[in-house]
């Protein structure tokens, strides 16, 4: 059994991760804040009733809080316990299948002295508010992208990336409410799940996530990752790791500059006169609605950082680069997807390639920058229909696209 102060430090970090206030926990548990102060920090017991209560605000078991050595039990173990209210059958066989595989190799490793240390950096830091976490994430993934040098380019086989690492990663069948999981176990190292439910594209953000808790939260024998525990610090910290090492704001403005969007409306410029010896001042004004961001811009970015169109638009918003009503509009344009996808003949779904390789490349440049003239009222419909023939697209559908990205 833990003593006090130990049970303390622990109720006290799950509350943190949690993202609740020692007032908060004193209204729930009908309990004076003093009561909480005192019982994290050891001077004050708890009773069986408490802890349960405890627990069940926290949304882990009692037994976890009082657990001797939480990371000597093997995986296997701690997942089926964090699994026992669940209907899970087929997931047991997985996550099994998978935590047997890595006993396996991490068997090998020692056989062929290929041991990994772990010598990843550790991120971890106290939880207090939203704000600190998001910063948190932002800032370990600055960090990481440096080590890795990564500069401002897209991560390309993320899944690669961190097996390099010495992390194990694998995908299987998980519940639809399930991304992933991460779990770190002395006997076979730090290992990560996604679900091969979801797309490709999201199970990319997904191994970005848990490679957050990998680097933030290994004081942790494992973590799930689900609709459930959304809202908790420690996975707002793993959201916004995921965002920021996927999508650096380098990179995010390198393809602005490439698009020629996200300059201000007005920007001012001073050059030196030699012969006068004095500046001269010069106001440059892009071209009148130049700068907005459009749909097919938030697409030719998630496309280069192989992210969702939702997650390029929440990440433009939170650079800086939308406002929330350009934000909110350029969600709402996502149902223009299917259209130009039957433009571009490529199939609806984020793991298959499209057919035509460097056609269809090409098609989805040009309809981009007929799009981009046509809301810039630098071409026609009728323009618009002559590409289409050159482009071997139905006319009527590139108008249809134009026009609702342009949102008319």
């Amino acid at each position: 059994m833990i003593d006090a102060a130990q049970l303390g430090h622990r109720l006290r970090s799950a509350r943190e991760q949690n993202g609740t206030s020692q007032q908060a926990v004193a209204e729930a548990l009908s309990l004076p804040r003093t009561a909480i102060t005192n019982i994290e920090s050891g001077s004050r017991s708890v009773s069986t009733l408490e802890l349960t209560r405890f627990a069940e605000l926290y949304r882990c078991s009692p037994a976890s809080l009082l657990e001797v050595a939480q990371q000597e039990e093997d995986a296997s173990v701690v997942f089926m316990r964090a699994l026992r209210d669940r209907d899970a059958p087929v997931l047991r066989d997985a996550i099994d299948r998978v935590l047997l595989l890595c006993r396996e190799g991490a068997a090998l490793r020692r056989l062929l002295g290929h041991e990994v240390e772990e010598d990843l950096p550790d991120h971890a830091g106290r939880l207090g508010k939203a704000g600190d976490a998001i910063r948190q994430g932002e800032q370990a993934a600055r960090d990481e992208r440096r080590r890795l040098g990564l500069g401002h380019a897209p991560v390309g086989n993320i899944a690669e990336l961190l097996s390099g690492q010495g992390i194990w990663v694998a995908a299987c069948q998980l519940p639809e409410e399930m991304s992933g999981l991460f779990t770190h176990d002395r006997r076979i190292g730090l290992a990560i799940v996604v679900n091969t439910k979801h797309g490709a594209v999201r199970r990319r953000f997904s191994y970005a996530h848990e490679f957050g808790h990998a680097l933030c939260d290994r004081i942790e024998p494992y973590r799930i990752t689900e609709r459930a525990n959304a809202e908790d610090l420690i996975e707002k910290r793993a959201n916004a790791f995921a965002a920021a090492f996927l999508m650096p704001s380098g990179g995010i403005e390198d393809q602005l500059r490439r698009l020629d969007k996200g300059q201000p409306s007005r920007k001012a410029q001073v050059v030196y006169d030699v012969a006068n010896d004095a500046p001269s001042e010069a106001e440059i004004r892009p071209r009148e609605g130049s700068q907005t961001i459009t749909y097919l811009d938030v697409r030719a970015i998630a496309r280069r950082f192989g992210v969702s169109y939702e997650s390029a638009v929440w990440r433009l918003r939170n650079l800086g680069h939308l406002n929330a009503t350009e934000a909110a509009t350029l969600l709402a344009q996502k149902e223009l997807k299917p259209r130009l996808d039957d433009i571009l003949k490529m199939p609806v779904g984020d793991a298959q390639p499209p057919p035509d390789g460097e056609e269809t490349e090409l098609r989805n440049q040009v309809v981009g920058l007929a799009v981009e003239a046509f809301r810039r009222g630098e071409i026609s419909q009728g323009r618009l229909r002559e590409l289409a023939a050159s482009l071997d697209v139905r006319s009527d559908a590139l108008i249809e696209l134009a026009e609702a990205a342009c949102g008319e």
